[in-house]
């Protein structure tokens, strides 16, 4: 039950029209028995989804299992999904299950489709079209109720042009497709995400990080996100680990961050650049924490008040805006 709750769409986070509409494909899918296949780029949440349709279906009691059909080599994934009987190849020392058996009943999730072998296609569409599987070495006809899910971040339909993928397959895979949109694309749940990474790693490592810079929030909502969620989730986790005074600085967030927003795209910034923007951006958080009080933020920064005035006065900074 808490899975369940924990995978319903309202505590998934994602306010942009993009997400809606995949919320709503998903209540639509989820309670039925269709095949999904779910695209997009690496990192955009696509075992999420899969998670979230199996736990708002009618088998969420059941098993869930997930296969990477990218992680598995050749010679080991097809007795990983089907099983094997015992002396089927070297090493095969006893009967065993595989993938599909193990997920009679409920859903099976593989992940990264487009990477199983053209006998594998064979195979998988002999399960789509059967339903019913035989294990490595073995002939008897085993018939499993399963609900077939699979997501893949590659372009299948260039790939059936090639002749690398099956196009009978494709179909039978693409009954309710749902394309999760890169992050990119989803511009106002940067910060959405972002505060939900900080509370999580925040209680995870038992930090209380409050707040996170305004210049921080500035790297973070230029930054092109070419790693999706996963790379917002790893950037924030590194964060929460580095701040020591509860707030995320600019100078926590990783250097691809730094050197995306110096020029927009280009080279990193010069040390110079980039020392000059962090006293900057030190001294305003000092001045914020201390409520515009020059002798307070200076004491914080361990400097002296004379330095402060003039280090305030080099950036222009109004110490009146923070009172």
């Amino acid at each position: 039950a808490a899975l369940r709750e924990s995978f319903q769409p309202k505590n998934m986070i994602g306010s942009t029209r993009s997400m809606k509409q995949v919320y709503e494909l998903l209540r639509q899918v989820a309670p039925s028995e269709a095949t999904v296949l779910i695209r997009g780029e690496s990192g955009t949440g696509k075992e999420l989804i899969a998670n979230a349709l199996h736990y708002n279906s009618p088998r969420s009691g059941k098993s869930f299992i997930k296969v990477n059909c990218a992680a598995l080599p050749e010679g080991v994934i097809e007795s990983e999904l089907f099983g094997h009987e015992e002396g089927a190849f070297t090493g095969a020392v006893k009967t065993r299950k595989g993938r599909f058996e193990m997920a009679d009943g409920g859903t099976i999730f593989l992940d990264e489709i487009g990477d199983l072998s053209p006998l594998l296609q064979v195979k998988l569409l002999r399960v789509l079209q059967e339903r019913e599987i035989e294990r490595v070495g073995g002939n008897e006809v085993i018939p499993i109720d399963v609900r077939i899910i699979t997501a893949t971040n590659r372009p299948l339909e260039q790939e059936i042009a090639e002749g690398t993928f099956r196009e009978d397959l494709f179909y039978r895979l693409d009954v309710f497709p749902i394309h999760l949109p890169p992050l990119r694309e989803r511009h106002g749940d940067i910060m959405l995400l972002t505060d939900h990474f900080v509370e999580k790693y925040s209680k995870k490592n038992r930090k209380e990080v409050k707040r996170i810079s305004s210049s921080s929030i500035d790297l973070l909502t230029s930054y092109h996100w070419p790693g999706n969620v996963r790379e917002l989730e790893n950037c924030i986790e590194r964060a929460v680990l580095l701040s020591t005074d509860g707030v995320i600085h600019a100078y926590h967030l990783p250097p691809s961050l730094q050197s995306a927003e110096s020029t927009g795209t280009g080279p990193a910034s010069t040390l110079p650049q980039a020392l000059e923007k962090l006293e900057e951006e030190m001294l305003r958080e000092a001045l914020k924490s201390s409520r515009g009080n020059r002798a307070e933020a200076a004491r914080e920064l361990g400097i002296s008040e004379r330095i402060m005035g003039l280090r305030v006065e080099k950036f222009g900074i109004d110490s009146k805006k923070y009172r």
